[in-house]
């Protein structure tokens, strides 16, 4: 499949789509891609039709150099006197998509863009990614998540160091802390983000739905109550009928050596 960018390239937000695999990508450059009310639109229109889009198994999200998110645009924000309408939703709705997300964090992502970033379930970084929470230095509370995911993903107290004085995680305090899964060069961040996002498409779209479920889940609870329900779910599944089963093309090879086989 062709790539088509179905959104035009006069917005804040662009669009496309090849090899079942939505690139999404917050293209306010002069501005770090700041949450404006018009990219949180477009953003939110654009979540919605990867969501709905039967060709599309996996959605990338990420922003267009030099950074990938630097939060909510303050000058809108000193102007309204609030947050861009509907900013702390769309970061919020991230998380709840029912198709796995990949950032692909090609630069600096800062306060309401690590919220954004943080509901995503794969994340991985370009060698010139920086991870920064300055809801402290601009002097407003975070609304999208942080203080939730945050310690979640580097444990309580670093979270803690890095809201409390805006202390600023490189590509590889993030890989050693386990913020990203994989740092790569700059050149091949997008390359490497849509490997990965064609590699979730060759499988049982309906399993990495179920999946992702259990995942999520397990995130918002503890591990006695996951593996509870995780248990739940495959006997509520195997009483109405409905429990997965193997493909039947899925036919297992031997393991090598290498692989470690016995």
């Amino acid at each position: 499949m062709s790539a088509t960018d179905q959104s035009g390239t006069d917005g804040v937000v662009r669009y496309a789509e090849e090899g079942g695999v939505a690139t999404i990508t917050l293209a306010r450059p002069q501005a770090r891609n700041a949450l404006n009310a018009a990219l949180v639109a477009e953003l939110d229109a654009a979540l919605t039709r990867a969501e709905n889009s039967p060709s599309v198994a996996a959605i990338v999200l990420t922003g267009a150099d030099p950074a990938f998110c630097a939060g909510l645009d303050i000058k809108e924000f000193n102007e309204l006197g609030r947050p861009p309408a509907g900013a702390s939703d769309v970061i919020l709705r991230v998380a709840a998509l029912a198709k796995p997300t990949i950032g692909a964090v090609n630069g600096a992502v800062m306060t309401g863009g690590l919220e954004l970033a943080l509901g995503l379930d794969v994340l991985i970084a370009s060698e010139r990614a920086q991870f920064a929470d300055t809801h402290a230095s601009v002097g407003i509370l975070p609304g999208g998540g942080m203080t939730a995911r945050l310690p979640r993903a580097v444990g309580q107290r670093l979270a803690m160091e890095m809201s409390f004085t805006g202390r600023v995680l490189d590509a590889q305090d993030a890989l050693r802390h386990g913020l990203v899964t994989r740092v790569v060069a700059h050149e091949e961040l997008m390359t490497t983000a849509q490997a990965i996002g064609a590699k979730i498409a060759e499988r049982d779209a309906n399993v990495v739905r179920e999946l992702k479920k259990l995942y999520r889940y397990s995130l918002d609870t503890d591990r006695a109550d996951a593996l509870e329900h995780e248990v739940a779910e495959r006997e509520a599944r195997r009483a109405r009928g409905g429990q997965l089963v193997p493909r039947a093309d899925a036919v297992r090879r031997p393991r090598t050596p290498a692989e470690g086989a016995p």
